[in-house]
């Protein structure tokens, strides 16, 4: 009973992660959509410290598809592993990029059809390879995590990290450097997809009859999680309206999944749980969701499509074939002229004399 309570959870909580993609990957369009339509009204860009978008339906609509989104994923974290549900942001992206090329005049090429391809692969592999056995039950467990030294240091790390980016790096380099403000966003999105965790046992507790509201731990975890995805959202917003949607999305999801897998390791040691060949499959899947991305959107700008590529092999073709018909002409050329030389080497002195001889007297006359 146990076992199959087990793998009832874990596809709960994998029908709940691919739901969440599906929402926060809308959500990226609507909010493009949004802080497009202020720039061309004129108002002060979020890059640049404004907050106009408070005002814009189209930035509340993504907001909310995001917060729908987040909210299946923090069920999705309550019932699966976060090594299964962190990676499976990939659909995120792909249907990011699929809606932008719909709705933000963005071309999806050949390239980018490849990586939708490829994401979906890694995204297979990865659930296939992924851990179906809980690390922690309760919030008690959490607790005793929390406080485990290798975590504490890993958080010390992160929060340091994010204050020098925040207030060093960020008003120096993160108007012309991408990953400035990104870095943020994923370094401090490790920390919230903990206190996701931890929230989503106490709600599980919860519902099974268990009283968690006395618990300081469950309000600890709580007002973390706001202060943690509060900026977030501030510095993903920033990052979306500086640089161009096709390259926030990849880079974000690489450094955020790296982050959490990082993070998971450390706290819920769900890695402990697998074997060689699941490690090696679920790394396998993350690496090729990573090159699913960069075909997405590395290329993204190139106009290649079968039928292009088609024109491009025949003419190809019909290049290489009239190199091949010149360099046929110069050979034989090459070679008539060597017969010439070596005929004339080979003719008797007299002949030679007597047809200088006769070139003498023409000249002559």
């Amino acid at each position: 009973m146990g076992q199959d309570r087990g793998k009832y959870d874990f596809y709960i909580g994998l029908g709940l992660a691919i739901s969440s993609s599906i929402f926060i990957g809308g959500s990226f369009i609507l909010k493009k959509k949004g802080l497009l339509r202020l720039a061309r009204k004129g108002s002060m860009r979020a890059g640049q410290g404004g907050h106009a978008y408070l005002k814009e339906c189209l930035w509340w609509a993504g907001l909310l598809s995001m917060g729908a989104g987040e909210a299946a994923n923090f069920a999705a974290y309550a019932f699966a592993p976060a090594t299964l549900v962190t990676p499976l942001g990939a659909l995120s992206v792909l249907v990011s990029a699929v809606l932008s090329s719909y709705f933000l005049t963005e071309r999806l090429n050949l390239h980018g059809k490849l990586g939708c391809l490829l994401s979906i692969l890694g995204s297979t592999t990865m659930v296939i390879h992924a851990p179906q056995e809980e690390e922690i039950s309760s919030l008690e467990d959490m607790a005793k995590k929390l406080v485990d030294p290798g975590f504490v240091l890993f958080a010390t790390v992160v929060i340091i990290v994010a204050l020098i980016f925040i207030f060093f790096v960020g008003p120096r380099h993160g108007q012309t450097n991408i990953l400035v403000y990104i870095t943020i966003c994923s370094v401090i999105g490790a920390l919230s997809v903990s206190c996701v965790k931890g929230l989503g046992i106490a709600i599980k507790e919860a519902i099974g009859g268990k009283s968690v509201a006395r618990n300081p731990l469950a309000w600890i975890l709580l007002f973390a999680l706001v202060a943690c995805v509060s900026t977030q959202i501030n510095y993903l917003n920033k990052a979306l309206d500086i640089f161009n949607t096709s390259l926030v999305t990849p880079i974000y999801y690489v450094f955020f999944t790296t982050s959490v897998l990082t993070c998971s390791a450390i706290l819920f040691k769900e890695w402990g749980h697998m074997g060689t060949d699941d490690v090696i499959g679920t790394l396998s899947g993350f690496l090729t969701i990573i090159v699913g991305i960069f075909l997405l959107h590395a290329f993204k700008d190139v106009s290649v499509s079968l039928a292009t590529l088609a024109v491009s092999i025949r003419k190809e073709e019909r290049a290489a074939n009239g190199t091949a018909a010149h360099s046929t002409y110069d050979l034989l050329h090459n070679e008539s002229t060597e017969d010439m030389e070596d005929r004339e080497m080979g003719l008797p002195f007299e002949s030679v004399s007597r047809r200088n001889g006769a070139m003498t007297s023409s000249l002559d006359h």
